[in-house]
């Protein structure tokens, strides 16, 4: 098979998708395709918190599995550990299948830093959100509060199906733990007629998987016009560095919108280290100032768009486990494309490159570089051992 048969191969073809802004739009969602649950509910999340928008899910999954559909929840180990017994148990009580991924220091193969960090909703294999979004007030629209910006992608299609298998995959530690579908009485449900090609993306250092990694390559490598990317924490490696300069040496005008106020302070320090290098290349930089930036989504060319839980830095692309959706769509991606730009120009302030370079005091400039290199230590520290015996046992 060759290279391009092999990537048309890895898309699955009918399928209806709309883009979802974080916040009601998506809670929305959400919760009226757990209403309209017939056989199954699969939801895997890196953060789900005992607040209003926690116990609103935990009240509408409990409905469901009261009314005989089969319920499964995943939740990171280390991200959701502060949920109380009382709130685990009043789901497991009511028949829903829940588990932690992999706890910090408490996991079978001891992945120390490994995360669950994908977020995903399945309903029946027909249905599918995925996107950066966790459950939690934070992201979601209510009294007295904003949500933060982020994005998911609704998926009506054979997509969802496959997202259905992956779910099985991550939750079940023994056959009898997974939700079994009859893929032929799925695709009837689907309509064929929709023709949107969408691709799974995963990056999983333990199962060898780098997709997403990829997928930004093949973007910095395919763009003859334009990239916008909207990164919450991008603070890029060095391969991946050298790629945005491939698309720029060729023309190509590179857009990021990145965060004004960030919720993990140290991030945004090292991001701002990058400011010199994005600006010396002629990169765009525009800040988004309304809210805490959270979405990870990115286009080119009015042509395709990758979109999901993949921070641009290390560890999404070498430790964490992610997941992203491919669109290969041009109807999808100019609205995309016309959705950030709006953004950009209503909502974000543009890094002025005349001013930036020079705006910083040496003080300012010396806690962003340490917080630059301090972010790196702290990634190898955490994963490059780990990354290393494993590496050691796919070469045996």
């Amino acid at each position: 098979m060759n290279s391009s048969s092999k990537v048309k191969s890895e898309y699955t073809l009918h399928n209806n998708v709309t883009l979802l802004r974080g916040g009601l739009p998506y809670f929305k969602a959400l919760f009226e395709l757990i209403e309209k649950a017939k056989t199954s509910i699969q939801l895997q999340v890196y953060i789900l918190e005992e607040d209003a928008t926690g116990t609103d899910l935990a009240n509408h999954l409990i409905v469901a599995a009261n009314r005989g559909v089969k319920v499964q929840v995943l939740v990171d180990g280390y991200a959701s550990k502060s949920l109380s017994s009382n709130y685990i148990e009043k789901m497991t009580n009511n028949n829903i299948q829940f588990r932690h991924f992999e706890p910090l220091l408490k996991s079978e193969k001891f992945y120390f830093g490994r995360r669950l960090h994908h977020k995903i909703l399945v309903v029946d294999g027909i249905f599918a959100l995925v996107g950066g979004i966790n459950i939690s007030d934070r992201y979601n629209d209510t009294p007295g509060n904003s949500a933060w910006l982020d994005w998911a992608v609704k998926v009506n299609g054979e997509a969802a199906y496959e997202l259905h298998k992956i779910c099985n995959q991550f939750y079940a530690k023994k056959e009898s733990d997974k939700i079994e579908l009859e893929r032929t009485l799925v695709m009837e449900a689907i309509d064929i007629n929709s023709v949107i090609p969408v691709r799974i993306r995963r990056n999983d250092w333990v199962k060898n998987k780098n997709d997403i990694s990829a997928t930004y390559m093949q973007m910095f490598k395919s763009a003859e016009k334009e990239i916008i990317i909207m990164s919450s924490y991008f603070i890029p490696g060095t391969f991946f560095k050298k790629n945005i300069l491939t698309a720029l040496d060729r023309g190509v005008t590179v857009k990021l919108i990145l965060a004004g106020i960030s919720d993990i302070g140290i991030s945004k320090y090292a991001e701002k280290y990058l400011y010199r290098w994005a600006i010396r290349h002629g990169i765009e930089i525009y800040e988004y100032n309304t809210n805490i930036l959270h979405g990870k989504i990115a286009v080119y060319d009015n042509k395709f768009v990758t979109v999901g839980s993949y921070n641009i830095n290390d560890i999404s692309a070498l430790a964490s486990v992610e997941l992203n959706l491919d669109i290969n769509d041009e109807k999808f991606a100019t609205n995309v494309t016309q959705t950030l730009s709006k953004i950009i120009n209503k909502e974000c302030v543009k890094i002025n490159p005349n001013k930036n370079i020079n705006q910083f005091s040496l003080k300012e400039q010396f806690l962003q570089w340490c917080s630059y290199e301090l972010f790196r230590i702290i990634f190898t520290l955490f994963t490059f051992y780990f990354r290393k015996n494993k590496r050691k046992e796919n070469i045996a």
